[in-house]
């Protein structure tokens, strides 16, 4: 009886053990993600933070009306932002469904240098990158332009969407076109009703991946920009450049509100029943 309650009671402290460290964990990671946020939102209403004060022994809401001031550049800059993430991830998503649907169900000769090409954007310096095209965006006309900003932004976006969307397609079964188009079901009713529904996951994922990518690029907008396209990052660098704390801190909440409401957006499929990762594949 002893010898039976002690296996009994040792799976169960091992069950509560591993609980209690799980939970650790999610707070911890809870804390440092945190912690940078809180720190901004201090600073975004202090005035005269002066260290070793812990806290603020002043309030004011300077920074805030600096940023709604009617000579401010940060509208202009989340519309810019705004539009570029927006335009970049539908564009990567469009180009990216053949290019991944191709490398997910088929084998092919060349199959790894063709992954290696999609993946060199990424082992290149973004700096590399960008001096090289600014030569050819200046002969072209799209250099200092929003157009010009956007297509250099697909560089460092596609191979994300590519790669998530390709592990997506390795688990995906074809037969379900074939039944509907057997059906009497055309392509374009097949893609709609079959093929969508089954990668949508996987859609939003690689969206997310490109969203957050464009809406954060820095060096690409800067040298590609030539200055005339202002984004929240080139204004966020060049206003954290200068003394004003508490306004640098109040851009950088406005710069990661809309990251953090999409990814609350996007979270359920992200993790739980309808991840997109359960439905990655062997590339």
């Amino acid at each position: 009886m002893a010898a039976l309650s002690s296996s009994i009671y040792r799976p169960t402290f091992s069950k509560r053990l591993a609980r209690i460290a799980h939970y650790c964990a999610v707070v911890l990671l809870i804390f440092l993600l945190l912690t940078p946020l809180i720190a901004f939102f201090f600073n975004a209403f202090s005035f005269r933070w002066f260290y070793p004060q812990l806290f603020p022994n002043e309030l004011s809401m300077r920074a805030w009306q600096s940023i709604v001031a009617s000579n401010s550049k940060v509208p202009e800059a989340l519309l810019n932002s705004t539009i570029l993430a927006v335009g970049v991830t539908l564009s990567s998503v469009i180009i990216g469904l053949p290019a991944s649907r191709a490398l997910g169900l088929y084998s092919f000769r060349g199959k790894r240098v063709v992954e290696f090409l999609i993946l060199s954007p990424t082992i290149v310096p973004g700096i590399a990158v960008a001096m090289g095209l600014n030569i050819n965006f200046i002969r072209w006309g799209l250099s200092g332009n929003i157009l010009g900003v956007g297509l250099v932004h697909l560089v460092p976006v596609m191979p994300y969407v590519v790669l998530t969307m390709s592990g997506v397609f390795a688990n995906y079964n074809p037969d379900y076109e074939q039944q509907a188009r057997s059906l009497g079901a055309g392509p374009l009713a097949t893609f709609w009703y079959v093929t969508f529904p089954a990668i949508f996951p996987g859609i939003v994922v690689a969206s997310l991946f490109a969203y957050l990518i464009s809406w954060s690029q820095y060096i690409l907008t800067f040298l590609i920009g030539a200055g005339q396209v202002i984004t929240m990052p080139v204004l966020l660098f060049s206003t954290a450049s200068g003394s004003n704390n508490a306004l640098t801190a109040a851009m950088s909440l406005v710069f990661v509100a809309p990251s953090i409401f999409i990814l609350i957006l996007t979270a359920r499929y992200l993790s739980g029943k309808s991840s997109a990762v359960g439905g990655f594949g062997q590339l």
